[in-house]
């Protein structure tokens, strides 16, 4: 038993500095003032339509970025489970999250610059340059680029577990490819897609370098208004009140999409 205390004690201490204490910290600069309860900063937030506009631009986007990805991450994990080496082609798919997001950011400007690779092709096409880094577009396609991966691999898993016997049972019974996707496959790999919008979403509500260097600050959301008000205008309590929204923010996504109880056993 004493044994086991000790294991626990780097992940207790862990929990305690790098997550319990962090949050202490942001709601007691987002409430406290020279060690005074105050709501100014609550109040603030949702007095001013600036802050208003940012939470629905990061709500906008995010749900955007979650819907892209989703339609391109399922039929992706579905293909992947019905392949011979899919475990290969899983670990090509995951690969791109081990490089770091920055050199992604500066790959993809040079992609999208007036002078990059993109326009480059375009200008062999006979099309004239086009302005596609700095735009919206550029914001959406590369947030769900980098996002794709978190979306596939909780659709594959959850795919991975679906018993085959339950889509032969399917068959059996008249059920053509549209109907066993209808009634059996999805439903099954609802847990997955509910886990895949919390990792997507959550994340894309709080972008702040993507909104930097390929918005080119045209994208606004609430993580470029708290990386504005603790780096530039060092206004942290309103920093700090940001973060709180979007923590709650956060907080109600997981319990949307939190698990609709356990799954039924596999057929035997």
């Amino acid at each position: 038993m004493k044994n086991r205390s000790f294991y626990l004690m780097p992940y207790l201490f862990w929990i305690v500095f790098f997550v319990c204490l962090p949050l202490f910290l942001i709601i007691y600069q987002a409430f406290f003032i020279n060690n005074q309860f105050t709501m100014i900063n609550f109040v603030t937030f949702f007095k001013n339509g600036v802050y208003l506009r940012m939470t629905l631009n990061s709500i906008f986007y995010a749900l955007i970025i979650t819907l892209v990805t989703f339609v391109i991450s399922y039929p992706t994990a579905y293909i992947l489970t019905t392949l011979k080496h899919k475990q290969l082609w899983l670990m090509l798919v995951v690969l791109p999250t081990w490089i770091n997001l920055l050199l992604k950011a500066y790959a993809f400007i040079g992609l999208f610059a007036i002078h990059g690779s993109v326009n480059d092709f375009l200008g062999f096409l006979g099309i004239a340059p086009q302005q596609i880094l700095f735009t919206n577009f550029s914001f959406i396609f590369v947030a769900s680029y980098i996002e794709l991966p978190f979306m596939i691999l909780p659709i594959f898993n959850a795919l991975e577990e679906i018993s085959p016997l339950q889509l032969k049972a399917s068959s059996d019974l008249g059920a053509n490819f549209w109907q066993k996707f209808r009634y059996v496959i999805f439903p099954l790999s609802i847990n997955g897609v509910k886990s895949g919008f919390q990792a997507v979403f959550i994340p894309s509500l709080s972008l702040f370098m993507l909104t930097r260097l390929i918005g080119g600050n045209r994208v606004i959301t609430l993580g470029t208004a708290i990386e504005e008000h603790f780096l530039v205008t060092q206004n942290w309590g309103m920093g700090s009140m940001i973060g709180v929204i979007l923590i709650f923010a956060m907080l109600v996504t997981m319990f949307l999409t939190r698990e609709g109880g356990k799954r039924h056993e596999a057929i035997k």
